[in-house]
Parts: C-alpha cells; sequence; structure tokens
C-alpha cells in the first residue's frame, strides 16, 4: 500500500497532453486526472467530440456528425464511477425498441422486413415472419455468442505492446472459440439459412468498415452486444455524451484548451516530451494522440520515431470503406412508419459489399436512416424533422471523381428514400449539408476519408494493430489502435492506454490504486511500436 501511495505521490507532478478531444481523448484525460496527473486537453476545433459530436444547424436543426447511437454502456458507466460519479447524472441514454427496422430490397421492391428487437420472443416472431425454421435457431445464437463474448472480452481489455501477448493466457483460452478461418456469414450459416436473416445479424460489420463475407467470424459478437446490451439514444445527441466528458474533465482540473491546433510532437532522444501547439512548445512527461491514425500519426510524429509504422506500410494498409452523408433539415413530419433507426439493405447486398470493397461507386446501395426525433423531440423545431442519412461508398483510394458525381449520387440517395415511404421530401428540404469521402478527409482529417479507420483483418488486429503504446512517453487512442472501432471499443482502448501511460511513470500499483485494473508488463525497450 505505501507503494501504491508513493506512485500516486510520484504522478501528482507530472504533465500529459493529450492531443485530440474525441471519445479516446476525453477518456483518457479523465482517467489520468483521477490519477492525480495534470493533463492538458488541446483541440483544433471549436467543441469537443471529434467526430462525435452533434451541431446545430440553421433553422434549429440537430444532427450527430458520427456515431448516431450508443452501445455497452457499462465500459463509459466504468470510467465515470472511477472518478466518482454516475453516468445517468449526466446525459439520460433511452433503450431503442426496436432498436432497427431493417427493409429487405427484392424482387422491385420489397422482399421483408425485421424489427429489431432485443426481447427474444418478439426477435424470434419477427424473424418467424421470414424465416420459420431460421427462428428456432435464435436463442442458440445467443447462447453461443453470449460464450464467445466471455472468452473474448479480456482480450479486449489486455494490451498487445509485445509479440508474446499473442500467446497470453486470455488470448489461448479464446481462441478455440474464435474460428479465425470462417467469416461472420459463413458462421451465422450455421444458425439462419435465409441470407435475409443473416444479414440482420452481420450488417454490423459496417461498423467496422467491412464486408460480412470477408470480417472474421468473432464479430458475430457485435450484433449479439446490440441485441443482449441494447441500441441507446443519448438525449440531445451523442455529442451529450462527448459534452458530458469535457465538462466533468474540467471539474477534475483538466485543462481543455480549444482552436489549440497541435504541429507536432517533441522528442527528446527517442523519448516523447512534448507537443508544439501553434507555435509554442509545450512540455510533459507523456503525450496521448487521440485521432485517426494513418493520418493524424504521419502529421505529428517523423517517420523514423515509428520504425514499425513508415508511411510506405501505412500507404499500403488495408482501409475501411467511407460514406456519403446527407443531412437534411425538412419541413413536416415522417411517416410513422419510419423508425429512429432504419436499414435498407440492397437487392444484391453480397454484389453491393463487394462493389464498395473493390472500389466501385454501387448504383443500388443500401443506406441507413437515422429519424432522432422518432425519439427525441429536441433534435428539430416543432413540425420540422431532422434526417441524418448515410450510405457506405469506395474510400479514397477508389479514385472516384466527388466533385462530378455528387449532384447526381445525391438524387439516388433521395430516389432510394423512396423505397422506404418518402416519396416527398425533396421538396421539404430546408437545411442540407452533404458530405462526400473527399470532404472527410480534408474537413475531418480522415486519411483516404475511410470514415471507418484501418480494416479489422487478422492481420490488423491484435498486436498487428498500432499499438496503444506507441513508443516511451508516447500513447496513442482511438479506432486504428488496439482494441480498434466503435465507442465501447475506443473507450476500452482509453482505459489500456492510461494504464500503461500510468505504469510508466509511477508503476503497476499506481495503476491500480487509481481505480484502474493492472495491465500486462510493459514492453522491453525494442519491443514496442
Amino acid at each position: 500500500m505505501l507503494q501504491a501511495r508513493d506512485g500516486l505521490r510520484a504522478l501528482s507532478g507530472r504533465r500529459v497532453a493529450v492531443v485530440g478531444a474525441g471519445p479516446g481523448g476525453l477518456a483518457t484525460a479523465l482517467l489520468l486526472a483521477r490519477a492525480g496527473i495534470h493533463v492538458t486537453l488541446f483541440e483544433k476545433d471549436s467543441q469537443v467530440g471529434g467526430r462525435t459530436k452533434t451541431v446545430e444547424a440553421p433553422g434549429g436543426y440537430k444532427f450527430d456528425i458520427g456515431p448516431t447511437f450508443f452501445l455497452y454502456p457499462q465500459i463509459l458507466a466504468d470510467i465515470f464511477n472511477s472518478c466518482g460519479e454516475r453516468l445517468e447524472d449526466h446525459v439520460k441514454l433511452e433503450r431503442l425498441d426496436p432498436q432497427y427496422h431493417l427493409v429487405f430490397e427484392g424482387d422491385g421492391g420489397i422482399s421483408g422486413e425485421i424489427r429489431a428487437t432485443g426481447d427474444l420472443d418478439r426477435l424470434e416472431a419477427e424473424i418467424g415472419r421470414l424465416a420459420p425454421d431460421d427462428a428456432k435457431n435464435v436463442k442458440k445464437f445467443f447462447t453461443e455468442n453470449r460464450k464467445k463474448l466471455d472468452y473474448f472480452k479480456p482480450v479486449l481489455e489486455q494490451p498487445f505492446h509485445r509479440f508474446l501477448s499473442m500467446a497470453s493466457p486470455a488470448m489461448l483460452a479464446a481462441l478455440p472459440h474464435l474460428h479465425p478461418g470462417r467469416s461472420v456469414d459463413r458462421d451465422l450459416k450455421r444458425y439462419f439459412a435465409d441470407p435475409r436473416v443473416r444479414l440482420a445479424f452481420s450488417f454490423q460489420t459496417k461498423y467496422l468498415g467491412m464486408s460480412p463475407f470477408r470480417c472474421p467470424s468473432l464479430f458475430t459478437i457485435l450484433s449479439f452486444l446490440e441485441y443482449e446490451h441494447g441500441v441507446y439514444h443519448p438525449v440531445g445527441g451523442c455529442g451529450a455524451i462527448s459534452e458530458a466528458m469535457a465538462g466533468l474533465a474540467r471539474r477534475m482540473g483538466v485543462d481543455v484548451r480549444l482552436n489549440a491546433d497541435v504541429e507536432r510532437v517533441t522528442f527528446d532522444g527517442n523519448r516523447a516530451n512534448g507537443v508544439v501547439v501553434d507555435g509554442e512548445t509545450f512540455r510533459s512527461d507523456a503525450v496521448v494522440i487521440n485521432g485517426d491514425f494513418a493520418k493524424v500519426v504521419k502529421a505529428l510524429v517523423p517517420e523514423q520515431r515509428r520504425p514499425r509504422w513508415r508511411d510506405a506500410k501505412i500507404a499500403d494498409a488495408r482501409l475501411s470503406c467511407s460514406t456519403f452523408m446527407l443531412y437534411l433539415g425538412i419541413e413536416g413530419k415522417m411517416p410513422e412508419s419510419l423508425s429512429h433507426h432504419t436499414i435498407l439493405l440492397a437487392e444484391n447486398y453480397e454484389q453491393n459489399i463487394r462493389e464498395i470493397t473493390e472500389g466501385t461507386l454501387p448504383m443500388q446501395p443500401s443506406l441507413y436512416v437515422q429519424h432522432a426525433g422518432y425519439t427525441d423531440g429536441g433534435m428539430a423545431p416543432p413540425g420540422h424533422t431532422a434526417l441524418y442519412v448515410l450510405v457506405p461508398v469506395p474510400n479514397l483510394k477508389a479514385g472516384i471523381d466527388w466533385p462530378a458525381i455528387r449532384e447526381s449520387y445525391r438524387a439516388l440517395a433521395l430516389e432510394r428514400l423512396k423505397l422506404l415511404g418518402l416519396p416527398d421530401i425533396e421538396d421539404r428540404i430546408r437545411y442540407e449539408r452533404v458530405i462526400d469521402p473527399t470532404q472527410w478527409e480534408s474537413d475531418f482529417a480522415v486519411y483516404e476519408g475511410a470514415t471507418f479507420n484501418l480494416a479489422h483483418d487478422l492481420m490488423q488486429m491484435l498486436w498487428f494493430r498500432p499499438h496503444n503504446r506507441f513508443g516511451p512517453g508516447l500513447y496513442l487512442v482511438g479506432g486504428g489502435t488496439h482494441p480498434g472501432s466503435g465507442l465501447p471499443v475506443i473507450y476500452e482502448g482509453a482505459r489500456i492506454s492510461a494504464k500503461l501511460l500510468i505504469e510508466e511513470l509511477a508503476g503497476a500499483r499506481a495503476a491500480e490504486n487509481a481505480g484502474i485494473p493492472e495491465t500486462a508488463p510493459l514492453a522491453a525497450p525494442g519491443e514496442v511500436s
């Protein structure tokens, strides 16, 4: 106990610079401040959250820019608890039921639908209308994926900064349950014969920017997490979570500096020792970078300081898809049939995904619509609607001429909305913002417009993914590092990075005493990224 107290006393005079106030940067700042470290959080924009922010547009419409819902809030609740607060005192989370309305295109129209719910009896009934035999296997899918998650959760919670981590007890215990040679779709064929039913449990691979026909079978746990633990809408938008985290961070003494553009990380020998911000040097004992990995690390860290991720390797990395976005403020109400989340799954979904993966712009695309006003009346003025429309498209490596095709693709997206019972919205649009892959890169610093970051194939996961401890005194958080993309996973990555940083500065007992469980030992020199 004396050793732990000494470790925490050693932390009280330490300074850490966190670059980027996205979800990972905010979570890391909270955990480090909880340990007694003086944290300065630099954010280049005028608002925290990164892409996890909610903006108010002219006319009073509110839109989430990126993520539109929240999964598995327990991880963030644990972070708030470690700071002496309750998440529910800061943000109201509404569990959605149904969590999605899945609409399957076919035969020139609609071939079926599922109102996805976490109520297993109702879910079985929904699936039974499409495929009675498949409905019998729903509970078996849940039982097996509950076990899979139990085995893999400790893997997601451990760092992979040493190659030997690939043979950790948690990893060895999980391997027999992961079947790495199977894709998500192939794994689901063990339960469901109807391809539409398999899509209800596999379209979630798009959160990783991947195809269910290629994505490792591990990621069937994504749909299981949704059905088992719920899909939530934060009242006021997902940005309400980011603002709540920033507010708590400020109360804990974090110096949050907005409109602060970090130009580069500084080094003393091999060790990161600060950042240059708007031409001025800020010295610190360690630096945490939160941002799109391929974009921000190339910009801030000299190539010689990242021997495992040189420019050529980043250029060759497999990337996720991108998205074509419409944020629409519409006069008038939506039909009652339009739920909070509606997903149109293209008639030939496998071809649609293959086109995106191979760099061809799909002309019969799937799309996702968020009608937040279905649940939250504060997202648009009375008598109006805010619609968020997302179309998965190839990233910029495909070489598509977006300035030339932008208007026609917008028209195609609006035409596709007619299949969801929205035939007349164009004349009622009072506010519109379009974001294509070029703008994801130019306006939001997303490398090649790949909105879901590095792809999660087997050779870009775990030890093969950028490490949380990127070098002496230098740490990463965000979707591009281990464990990967998605808000709950990014928060878990923040816990890993914070643990490692505290251990480096003051020892493992200090990390444990700071309310963060102990991690594996730090890598020896030469074993880090």
